[in-house]
């Protein structure tokens, strides 16, 4: 046993050096040759801000109460609204990328050697490092505008965690799925749409009926995760961690069971490729 651990910790430390290099040249790849380059993610979760604070804040006068912070103001209402798109947007672009990580890789996984299992994780860690420009922006809004920062931002790695495990965990799955059926990534596209919508994202949790808010807040892991962002960023106190606990354990069943298919359809991959 004593021998084998040495190798174990060997043949991690050769796969995590191996995703580290991979996410690198995703990341490179994404944008190059463009002027503005890695900052374009950063514009687009700006440009979906803008637009959704127009419409909700301003159109349909969304009305919005946060403590500590001045009520039905536009600036807390975007603030508000970024904090919940941040997660929401590492979810589904890492997701929906995932989804196709096995057939746009064919090379790579006829290639024996290659680990297949972290093809599906680096687009989920890509799109996770694309996510924090847009929280880094966030926090010094945050702190320009009100001077000072919550003590809780240092609580926000517990928040990664579940969101990292969800998205995983249905990126194994549809990555896995997509290669014997490929009309998984445009009904993904659509539950995706269904999903933005029953989640609170761009409305205030209070709007939801009453009967339902409990199957959103403990049904539905992102509502959990969005909200904990709102909790830690803005307010400075937990909320949430009831919600949030449920959502790491869920987090970690839909890990479990997407990796598990994963494996099990993988030695198929390079005969259906």
């Amino acid at each position: 046993m004593g021998g084998r651990s040495p190798v174990v910790y060997s043949q991690w430390r050769t796969k995590l050096n191996l995703l580290a290099t991979l996410v690198q040249r995703d990341l490179e790849a994404r944008y190059k040759g463009s002027i503005l380059g890695n900052l374009w993610p950063l514009l687009n979760q700006l440009a979906q801000l803008l637009i959704y604070t127009y419409v909700f804040s301003i159109v349909l006068q969304v009305k919005l109460s946060i403590t500590g912070m001045p009520e039905d103001s536009k600036l807390t209402f975007g603030l508000w609204l970024f904090a919940g798109l941040i997660p929401w947007f590492a979810f589904i672009n890492g997701l929906t990328q995932a989804a196709t990580s096995v057939i746009g890789q064919t090379n790579l996984v006829k290639k024996v050697v290659f680990p297949l299992g972290l093809l599906p994780m680096v687009p989920i860690l890509s799109a996770f490092i694309e996510s924090t420009f847009g929280l880094a922006v966030l926090i010094i809004f945050v702190g320009f505008s009100y001077q000072g920062l919550h003590q809780t931002l240092w609580l926000l790695p517990m928040i990664w965690v579940p969101q990292l495990l969800l998205t995983a965990g249905l990126g194994y799955l549809t990555a896995a799925l997509t290669v014997f059926l490929r009309d998984i990534p445009q009904t993904l596209g659509v539950i995706l749409n269904l999903w933005f919508y029953v989640t609170p994202i761009v409305y205030p949790a209070s709007k939801i009926p009453e009967g339902w808010r409990v199957w959103v807040f403990w049904l539905n892991p992102v509502t959990a995760i969005a909200e904990s962002y709102r909790d830690l960023v803005l307010v400075g106190t937990i909320q949430h961690g009831g919600e949030l606990a449920v959502a790491t354990a869920v987090s970690i069943v839909i890990f479990s069971i997407g990796l598990g298919v994963y494996r099990r359809l993988r030695p198929a991959f390079a005969d259906v490729l």
